[in-house]
């Protein structure tokens, strides 16, 4: 767990993450936070059923690099949004982060600092060198996140910007 100025950044055992899927507030509760509404998209879905749940529960891997860390708002008791870990580093140290906000916390600046709160775990974790992120062009939220964190673009693809950020 790590804790920034407005938020509770909590990673996910594989039983939460069971429940972060029903979306029936269970995983609320046990965490005793108030109710929310939120969705899970079917590409979140997917990722949860193919990589995120195998990689949790596999016991030779640090579930810290691949299970979903929830950032909960300490004012309002909810979770706001959401951050993973695309697998543990590897061979140069890069880690890679995909995450979002829930619709109705964006333009709030929680996932600034959900990712300035990862940066700052990172940075305690020797074997992580770097961070990498890639964002929709067309996703101009997203990539400031990067940018007011300090990621620096890196290249591009037609669709994609490609991001880094050295932090040991």
């Amino acid at each position: 767990m790590k804790e920034t100025q407005r938020l509770i950044l909590k990673p996910l055992t594989y039983e939460q993450l069971i429940k972060y899927l029903r979306c029936d507030n269970s995983l609320e509760t046990e965490l005793q936070l108030n109710p929310s509404s939120r969705k899970v998209s079917t590409a979140l879905k997917e990722a949860f059923e193919q990589t995120i749940l195998p990689n949790v529960g596999d016991k030779s891997k640090n579930y810290l690099y691949s299970t979903l860390w929830t950032a909960i708002s300490k004012t309002e008791n909810m979770m706001v949004g959401d951050l993973c870990m695309i697998g543990e580093p590897n061979d140069h140290g890069e880690i890679e982060i995909g995450y979002g906000t829930y619709d109705e916390y964006k333009n709030k600046g929680f996932m600034t600092e959900m990712v300035g709160g990862i940066i700052e775990w990172a940075k305690n974790q020797t074997i992580v060198k770097s961070i990498i992120a890639s964002t929709e062009k067309s996703n101009t939220a997203s990539f400031r996140v990067l940018e007011k964190n300090g990621f620096i673009k890196i290249g591009e693809t037609d669709s994609l910007l490609n991001w880094k950020l050295e932090i040991n």
